[in-house]
């Protein structure tokens, strides 16, 4: 079939211009290719080319609130290598395992494997300077040693539970480490370079340093000196009583900071995984729950206050022992009971058919109102991961055994850090704070304050007098009641004590007891609280006994150390057969020594020295307070030589 001269003009046209057609389009998209998106595929590439060596930031520095370090960062390098531009990587694995203490095979399987950057691990993370300068000088191809820090903490087990510690990415794992970890963690830095597949350097590309943010310091509530007051007392306790654990907390009750915050047992920061994890992942004073036990009086002492149910001095119980209360006995501590009492001397003599009597005058409604809004059954909300709530009756639950029991500090489940907490607002004026143990933020580079954390109001719970009956009826605990192992002669001290039968497999168990004491002074103006806790410690089980002293002790060195001056207004101690008074020491000098002896009154021992009748000095000074008994020495001269030297 003949095709005529027209159609085949008209084939070339039709080809021509779907040619034309087809090479404007590629030339549209060429263009709109290089001239619209050229930047972003061109940045895309270089993406694909780029790689980055990290250089880790500086962690933040965690120091107590007057500027002592507790935890910071040292130099600790990290070995990497570019597979790609390792040369002769069976030669590169026999030097590096020899520095790194690492098997030659599986440094050799690293340096090998198909990835653009491996971590030469275990070995290689984490090293000192000196194992990193070795490897430095053995120049080899494309292994790198990066800059990189581990975490220190100086002070060994010190405020372990409270710091926490950090992974070796150094991200926080536990305690304050892990809560504010993206403030702390910083932003990490790198060396960055182009590459082609192979690894291999890109012609004519050049390094780029993009330098890393570290993070900032954070300053806490926890001051250093009363910590190491409380760890200290915590470790002696431990060697006395072989207890199970032990707990403490210091408190400003006047905005819910933190002083002090141990327990036993403890570990090493620096040595966490030589330690069981049960010990690291438990922070005793926030975690765990228990009865409380008699400290807990302390909140149902307040309500009845407040609610105007009783007058401690004018109002009378008789106490015959036990009390039955919906078929159930509830005994006192004291066998036959403390007979007729003030309600002031039922605190004093923590009697619980006396507290019994208070929640039946308060009700069920009203004693659960207080105990909710001084804190209990829920978290504080403090800055520490791990909180407990506690446990609490559900209402319909509450009939007249656990309206009674819980008067005294039984049938309920609190922590420490919520008994610390609530006693605080008792105590302070009223007012519940939200406890934290963060103080404030600053930047490592300036010095600069970034924020603060202010003190947070939960709510008011009593008013300013209810709170100051009970910090007087407090101190008489101290002084004339069960605390009397608490009482700091010179300085005002309030407290109570505490002790609850342990719950093992739903039972009460006989011979199991947590015993507690909380403490708190200046009781006229409070500036420290003081709770400890004792499981299960051998021996004697009583809180007036094991954790009072303890109190004690902390109290009585953080007090001057807190600047807090002695007070001459304390009620005086009342003393039980066997225990020594205290006695103030007479002025004796200028007397004679047939004058003295009527001042001396058979509370003192003599010692003299020197020649004369006349007393020039003596030790101890006049005014100072000591134990019965103890020795005044004097030194004699003559009338008419007051300046003999003995």
């Amino acid at each position: 079939m003949k095709v005529s001269s027209v159609t085949i003009r008209r084939r070339l046209f039709t080809a021509l211009l779907i040619g034309v057609l087809a090479f404007g389009l590629l030339a549209g998209r060429l263009g709109y290719v290089q001239l619209w998106k050229g930047e972003e595929l061109a940045a895309k590439a270089e993406d694909s080319w780029r790689r980055e060596i990290p250089f880790a930031a500086k962690r933040g520095e965690i120091m107590d609130r007057n500027g002592s370090l507790l935890a910071y960062n040292i130099s600790s390098p990290t070995i990497m290598a570019i597979p790609a531009q390792v040369k002769d990587a069976r030669d590169a694995a026999a030097k590096l395992s020899a520095v790194l203490g690492m098997t030659e095979d599986s440094v050799y399987t690293m340096i090998t494997k198909r990835q653009l950057i491996v971590y030469i691990k275990p070995g290689g993370r984490k090293i000192t300077t000196e194992k990193a300068q070795q490897i430095k000088d053995l120049n080899l191809p494309g292994i790198v040693v990066a800059e990189d820090n581990k975490r220190y903490y100086p002070l060994g087990s010190f405020a372990s539970h409270v710091l926490g510690f950090t992974g070796i990415d150094n991200q926080g794992l536990t305690g304050i480490e892990a809560k504010y970890d993206d403030l702390l963690q910083g932003i990490n830095g790198n060396v960055s370079f182009l590459s082609d597949a192979k690894g291999d350097l890109m012609p004519g590309s050049s390094d780029t340093y993009a330098a890393p943010k570290d993070g900032l310091n954070l300053e806490l509530t926890i001051d250093k000196q009363i910590q190491t007051i409380m760890e200290r007392e915590l470790d002696q306790a431990m060697v006395k009583f072989q207890a199970d654990d032990i707990i403490a907390i210091a408190m400003d009750p006047n905005n819910g900071e933190i002083l002090g915050m141990a327990s036993r047992p403890s570990y090493d920061p620096d040595k966490y995984r030589e330690v069981d994890p049960a010990i690291y992942n438990r922070n005793l004073p926030i975690w765990m729950t228990y009865e409380p036990g008699s400290t807990f009086k302390i909140i149902t002492l307040a309500a009845a206050l407040e609610e105007g149910k009783v007058n401690l001095t004018q109002d009378h119980f008789f106490d015959p022992g036990a009390v039955e209360i919906g078929g159930a006995r509830l005994r006192c501590w004291k066998k036959g009971g403390h007979g007729s009492q003030t309600f002031l001397e039922v605190v004093q003599n923590s009697c619980n058919p006396g507290f019994v009597a208070l929640g039946n005058r308060l009700g069920k409604d009203k004693l659960f109102e207080y105990i909710k809004n001084f804190g209990f059954g829920k978290k504080t909300g403090i800055d520490l991961g791990g909180e407990e709530n506690g446990i609490m009756f559900k209402m319909s639950q509450v009939g007249p055994v656990e309206l009674a029991t819980t008067a005294f500090g039984q049938g309920v489940s609190v922590t420490p850090i919520q008994q610390i907490t609530a006693v605080s607002a008792a105590i302070n004026g009223g007012t519940l704070y939200k406890p934290h143990v963060a103080k404030q933020w600053v930047n490592p580079d300036t010095g600069d304050v970034v924020s603060k954390v202010e003190p947070e109001v939960v709510r008011k719970v009593i008013s300013e007098q209810t709170s100051a009956t009970v910090r007087n009826a407090l101190e008489s605990v101290v002084a004339k009641g069960t605390g009397r192992n608490a009482f700091i002669d010179g300085y005002r001290v309030g407290g109570k004590t505490g002790t609850a039968q342990k719950v093992i497999n739903g039972r009460y168990s006989p011979n199991e007891h947590i015993v507690s004491f909380i403490g708190f002074a200046p009781a006229d103006n409070p500036k420290i609280v003081v709770y400890v806790a004792v499981d299960n410690p051998q021996g004697i089980q009583f809180g007036g006994v094991v954790a009072a002293p303890i109190v004690h002790n902390i109290i009585a060195d953080a007090l001057p150390y807190m600047g807090v001056q002695p007070s001459t207004k304390q009620i005086n101690k009342e003393y039980k057969y066997g225990e020594t008074p205290i006695v103030v020491v007479p002025n004796l000098i200028g007397k004679t020594v047939s004058d003295i002896y009527e001042d001396l009154n058979m509370n003192f021992n003599l010692s003299s020295a020197g020649s004369g009748d006349t007393v020039i000095r003596q030790s101890p000074a006049a005014g100072t307070r000591v134990d019965r008994g103890s020795t005044i020495r004097i030194y004699l001269a003559k009338d008419d030589d007051e300046s003999e030297n003995p």
